[in-house]
């Protein structure tokens, strides 16, 4: 038993070199994707080119979201057409209440509510409940989905969203998602094996304050989300590589 992760994207939003941030957790053959950026199948046969892991959409069993912002969730509608048209299915999709609460009318629906099933047809109207089978995270106790176990931290940020441990084959994977520095929720990813963390500018963490940490903790720390001029060489903490697959 194992627990992996294959990155999809390292980027931010504003990235002219790089995907926006994107993981895919593999514990026991199952894959867990963490956010959904568009282009996701592209990332997929990319990263899957550059590993040697075969990844597509089939093998997605469902996605961790963090937050409702375009760079973390702007696959959503393209992953939840191809599970609904080819692979006959809903997307398992997995979030904290507050996260889900504006997601559809908020963000899905002006282009997923009306579908014409059939050539001739008049659009049927479609809900939430159409494409995604919501599996609700929750702060309080952990959440079970397939092999992993997944905790929630809300973290200090424009818009609700939730930093994650995910544990599966007797290891824990820490991630931050978007934040400002949180000495709390530093602590809180601590108690992972190996825990990815942002790196940006704005209401994000700045890279000084993840080097000033101590070196035990920085070496059990990775970053993502970082800003095209990041000096990925120059970093006392390693920075992830898009397309590279890595073991917690």
């Amino acid at each position: 038993m194992s627990l992996s992760f294959l990155t999809l994207g390292v980027g931010d939003a504003f990235s002219a070199l790089r995907y926006s941030s994107c993981l895919a957790v593999e514990a026991e053959g199952q894959v867990l994707l963490i956010d959904c950026p568009h282009p996701i199948r592209k990332m997929m046969r990319e990263a899957s080119e550059s590993s040697g892991v075969s990844l597509d959409a089939d093998r997605v069993a469902g996605v961790a979201l963090t937050h409702l912002h375009a760079d973390h969730s702007s696959g959503l509608e393209g992953l939840s057409y191809f599970s609904f048209f080819l692979l006959k299915r809903k997307l398992s999709l997995l979030c904290h209440p507050e996260v889900a609460q504006r997601l559809w009318e908020g963000h899905l629906a002006a282009g997923m509510e009306c579908l014409i099933e059939k050539h001739g047809e008049a659009p049927h109207p479609k809900h939430f409940d159409d494409y995604f089978a919501h599996t609700p995270l929750s702060t309080e106790s952990a959440v079970r989905f397939g092999p992993f176990s997944i905790e929630c931290r809300f973290t200090y940020h424009h818009l609700p969203t939730t930093a994650l441990r995910i544990r599966a084959g007797g290891r824990c994977l820490g991630y931050s998602a978007d934040t400002s520095f949180d000495e709390g929720l530093i602590a809180w990813l601590a108690e992972a094996d190996l825990l990815v963390h942002e790196t940006n500018y704005g209401v994000h963490t700045p890279y000084a304050k993840l080097a000033a940490l101590p070196a035990e903790l920085r070496a059990r720390m990775r970053l993502i989300h970082y800003p095209d001029d990041f000096d990925t060489e120059g970093s006392v903490i390693e920075p992830l590589a898009q397309g590279r697959r890595y073991t917690v």
